[in-house]
C-alpha cells in the first residue's frame, strides 16, 4: 500500500511516497487439553472469522494415520483426506467449523488443530484430546475373609481408598489397549464383621461399594487338618519303631525252640531193659545149678542137700 504527502521546501513542492507494507500474521488462539468419555460424542470448537476463505482440521492420532478435513469458501467445498466417518463437520462448514466425534474410543485420543485462513490472518487452535475409560468396579470376599476392590480396565488408573484405615499396597495390570486394572485388598487387623466401602476416584467419575466379609473358618480348618495329619504321621511312626525294637523278643517268645523229633534207639533199650535183666539173672541161676550138680555126680534134677 502506497500513501503520498505533499511538502513545501524552498518554496517548492515535493512530493513523498511512503510505502507500506501489510504482513501476514499469525495467531494461535490456544494449546487446550481436553477430555472425552469412551463411548460419547465430542465437539472441537474452531471460531469462525469474518472474510474466512479456507477452513482445515489436521487430526494426528497416538495410532493410526492422520486426516484432514478442508473447506474452500472461494468454492464452497469441502474434502476429507483419509478421515473415518466418526470424525467429520459438526454443522455446515461456511457456518460453523467445529468438528464432531461420534462414539469417541481409544483409537481417537491425539492432536488435533483448526486453521483458519482469513483476512485478519492465519489462526490456529490445538486441542490434545485425552479419551476417558471408565473402570469396572468389582468387590468381593477372599478366601481369608479380606474385602478385595478392583477397579478394571480403566484409563487413566483409577485410585483405590477404604473407608477405615488399611495397610493395602494396591497393584496395577496394564493391558494392550492402554487400560490398567487397579487391585486392592483390605488388610486393616482385627476381626470384627463390619461393613467396608471401597472408593474408587476415577476422572470419569467416582464410585463406591460396600462389603461386609466374615473372617474364614477354612484357615482354621486348614490349621486343624495340618496338624491331625502331623499327630497321625508321628503316632504312626511310633507304633513302627516300637514294633521294629520289640519284634526280636516277641518272635523270640512266639516261636518255641526247636526239639529232635527223630525217634532215638536209646527209647527202646531204656524200654526192654528189664526184660533183658530179668533173663540174663535166670540164666545166670541156671548155670550156677548145672555146674554144682556136674561137679557132685549127682543125677540131674536133684539138687544137692544144703
Amino acid at each position: 500500500m502506497k500513501a503520498g504527502a505533499d511538502m513545501k521546501i524552498a518554496g517548492k513542492t515535493v512530493c513523498v511516497f511512503v510505502l507500506l507494507t501489510i504482513t501476514e500474521v499469525t495467531r494461535t488462539v490456544g494449546n487446550n487439553r481436553v477430555s472425552a468419555t469412551v463411548g460419547n460424542s465430542s465437539v472441537l470448537i474452531c471460531a469462525l472469522k469474518l472474510n474466512t476463505t479456507m477452513v482445515t482440521w489436521k487430526i494426528s492420532p497416538k495410532t493410526g494415520g492422520s486426516c484432514t478435513l478442508g473447506y474452500r469458501a472461494d468454492q464452497n467445498k469441502t474434502d476429507r483426506t483419509n478421515c473415518s466417518d466418526s470424525v467429520n463437520w459438526k454443522f455446515r462448514p461456511d457456518q460453523d467449523p467445529a468438528l464432531e466425534i461420534q462414539q469417541v474410543g481409544i483409537v481417537h485420543e491425539g492432536n488435533y488443530t483448526c486453521e483458519v485462513v482469513a483476512t485478519e490472518g492465519n489462526f490456529h487452535r490445538t486441542y490434545h484430546l485425552t479419551v476417558l475409560v471408565p473402570p469396572r468396579l468389582t468387590l468381593h470376599c477372599d478366601d481369608h475373609g479380606n474385602p478385595v476392590c478392583e477397579a478394571e480396565a480403566g484409563k487413566p488408573p483409577a485410585q483405590i481408598s477404604w473407608d477405615l484405615e488399611s495397610n493395602s499396597s494396591p497393584r496395577e495390570e496394564v493391558h494392550d489397549d492402554g487400560t490398567v486394572t487397579v487391585v486392592s485388598t483390605f488388610t486393616a487387623h482385627g476381626t470384627n464383621v463390619t461393613n467396608t466401602i471401597c472408593i474408587v476416584s476415577h476422572p470419569a467419575g467416582n464410585q463406591s461399594k460396600s462389603i461386609a466379609c466374615r473372617p474364614s473358618k477354612n484357615g482354621f480348618n486348614l490349621h486343624v487338618t495340618i496338624i491331625l495329619c502331623v499327630l497321625t504321621i508321628i503316632t504312626f511312626m511310633a507304633v513302627i519303631c516300637y514294633f521294629k525294637l520289640h519284634s526280636d523278643r516277641l518272635c523270640h517268645k512266639l516261636n518255641p525252640p526247636e526239639t529232635d523229633l527223630t525217634h532215638s534207639p536209646q527209647d527202646d533199650t531204656m524200654e526192654v531193659e528189664p526184660y533183658t535183666t530179668y533173663v540174663q539173672k535166670e540164666n545166670v541161676i541156671y548155670n550156677s545149678v548145672s555146674d554144682l550138680t556136674a561137679g557132685q555126680n549127682l543125677p540131674q534134677g536133684l539138687s544137692p542137700a544144703t
